[in-house]
Parts: C-alpha cells; structure tokens; sequence
C-alpha cells in the first residue's frame, strides 16, 4: 500500500514539474531577462569581441532563450554580424523599416551610437518573431563596445 501511495506521489510530482516546465518554455522573455542579456553581451565583448560574436551566432552560444536573442552590427557601417536570423547577416541594419516604413534599422544605429561606449539605451519599434511575419511592439536594449553595436529585444 504504502508502495503504490509513494509511486503515485512520485508520478504526479513528475508530471506537474513536466507541465510546469512545458509551460515555462512557451512564456515571452521579459524587460528584465533582455536587460540581464545585454549586461551579458557587454561582458562578452568587453572580454573577447571576435569569441563574443562567435558565441552570439551559435543555436547553443547560450544567448539564445524562447524569444530573446542577440542582434549586433558593425556600429559604423551598420552591417550585420550577429543575429538569430541568417538572411539579416551581412546587411545593413539602416536599411530595416518597420511594416509602416519607419525606419527601424536607422533609429537603432542612431541611439546606440549617441549613447556612451558600454550604456545601455533602449529603443522601442513594432517588429516580427522570428519565422513570423506580423510586427509586434517589442523593445530592445542596446549599447555599443568599441566598433560593434549589440542589442536584446523583448515583444511588449
């Protein structure tokens, strides 16, 4: 009795902690978890830009949670070399517009670049998750590190 008692509490806790955690996957990254991303990314780029970047582009860099990810560009010309996204890599980051034509891509390349080297700014604009095409409100925090400009973003 006491057998079927404790496999059953067993099972049942292993369920709930599965439903728990299934549930847990599906949720968005919040303001919170993209600031701490970024504070993350700084790091990494202060320590070792080119490992840094490697690391970003990585499925498993482990800058990569549900749908928090890194984005980075040459904060000069504005070209890609870091994002979730291969068909973004290797353009230029000005040239994004929002689905209204606002220009996305410009107003990051501007704040990040009127912002003091390792300041986190944020700049919010209407964008789609990835592998979607309908634009979100989503904000992203981004800051510069010597040539490069990163950011993390966060659907509101």
């Amino acid at each position: 009795m006491y057998r079927k008692f404790m496999i059953g509490a067993v099972s049942t806790a292993v369920v709930a902690l599965s439903t728990g955690a299934f549930a847990q996957q599906g949720q968005l990254g919040s303001a919170a978890e993209a600031r701490g991303m970024e504070e993350r990314v700084i790091t990494e780029l202060k320590a070792n830009e080119t490992a840094a970047l490697a690391k970003f582009n990585k499925p498993d860099g482990g800058f990569r949670d549900r749908d928090l990810y890194v984005f980075c560009f040459n904060r000069m010309t504005g070209i890609f070399n870091a994002h979730v996204s291969p068909a973004l890599m290797g353009t230029d980051n000005r040239l994004l517009k929002e689905k209204d034509g606002s220009p996305l891509g410009q107003k990051i390349f501007d704040a990040v670049n009127a912002a003091n080297e390792g300041n986190i700014v944020s700049v919010s604009y209407n964008f789609p998750k990835p592998n979607t095409t309908d634009p979100l409100p989503k904000e992203s925090y981004v800051a510069r590190v010597g040539g490069t400009a990163c950011g993390v973003g966060y659907y509101k």
